[in-house]
């Protein structure tokens, strides 16, 4: 009888991202990272041809962040939940606007979609929390390779090191990324975002508060984007909204590191936390 291989285990509890994986503050750097994602063109059209983000943004938001926090805080959870996503993504495919054939699967793909979320994290934090040093940096780096494992991604399709990361990444953005619908349409201030299901007040205050969520989520999209990624996007940031979002990062800078657990850190990961050994690791600011 053939044996399979184990499992690959989730980041540590104590780790750096067992900190800052659920903490509230991780909710603010998605959309620039989603952004990322489908600047690649494969992805930009897998996203445009089979995702429900026009349609159920919320439904789709909490499935993803749920996936994201399975990953790092689920335990043998983690795993089965890598394998949910390969079975998920087997069958999205198609073809993109230039006519090249595309799968969700395929290495080069798959692994992109997973290495955007290192540059965009580590660049939020240099906003909304103490910017790691440079040990740290390659602790998270080595721990975001253990989620590309959980992901079935091979060590030969991603970057070991950060010294490896960084020209993969740059050579990657000047001559893959580009500009797409998908880009486009969640930069607009005027997104289409329909409103959440089953909140009668919600709904019923949507004409106003949908223009401020959407001017809301291009702002931090862009904003939370390195530099180098809004320029090879060709996204414009001014230094007046450079400005806006250094004074939006005070406050959170500094409330946010004071809250008690159950404030802080997201349900899953606070479950995970109060009984998952976090006694070892001292928060980070």
């Amino acid at each position: 009888m053939k044996q399979h291989d184990p499992d690959p285990p989730p980041p540590p509890p104590g780790g750096i991202l067992w900190d800052t994986a659920g903490d509230i503050r991780s909710l603010l750097a998605l959309p620039a990272a989603f952004v990322l994602q489908v600047a690649h063109p494969a992805v930009g059209a897998g996203v445009d041809d089979h995702s429900v983000f026009r349609t159920d943004p919320w439904g789709r938001g909490r499935r993803s962040l749920t996936s994201v926090l399975l990953w790092v805080y689920g335990g043998e959870a983690a795993a089965e939940e890598g394998r949910r996503l390969r079975r998920v993504h087997r069958d999205i495919r198609g073809t993109d606007p230039d006519g090249r054939h595309y799968h969700a699967l395929t290495p080069a793909y798959y692994a992109w979609v997973h290495a955007t979320g290192y540059p965009v994290a580590r660049y939020a934090r240099r906003y909304f929390a103490r910017p790691f040093t440079p040990e740290e940096d390659e602790r998270f780096y080595a721990e975001w390779l253990m989620v590309g494992r959980i992901l079935g991604i091979h060590d030969r399709d991603m970057p070991q090191t950060t010294a490896e990361f960084w020209p993969y990444y740059r050579e990657t953005l000047a001559r893959q990324i580009g500009r797409n619908p998908v880009v486009d349409e969640l930069t607009s201030a005027a997104r289409a975002i329909p409103a959440p299901p089953g909140h009668g007040v919600l709904r019923l205050l949507w004409p106003v508060l949908r223009p401020a969520l959407a001017r809301t989520l291009r702002f931090l999209s862009i904003g939370l984007l390195p530099p180098e990624a809004r320029e090879a996007l060709d996204l414009r940031w001014t230094a007046r909204q450079e400005r806006a979002l250094r004074r939006l990062a005070v406050p959170v800078r500094w409330v946010v590191p004071r809250l008690p657990e159950r404030l802080r850190y997201l349900p899953l990961a606070r479950r995970a936390r109060a009984g998952g050994g976090c006694s070892r690791s001292s928060p980070r600011p």
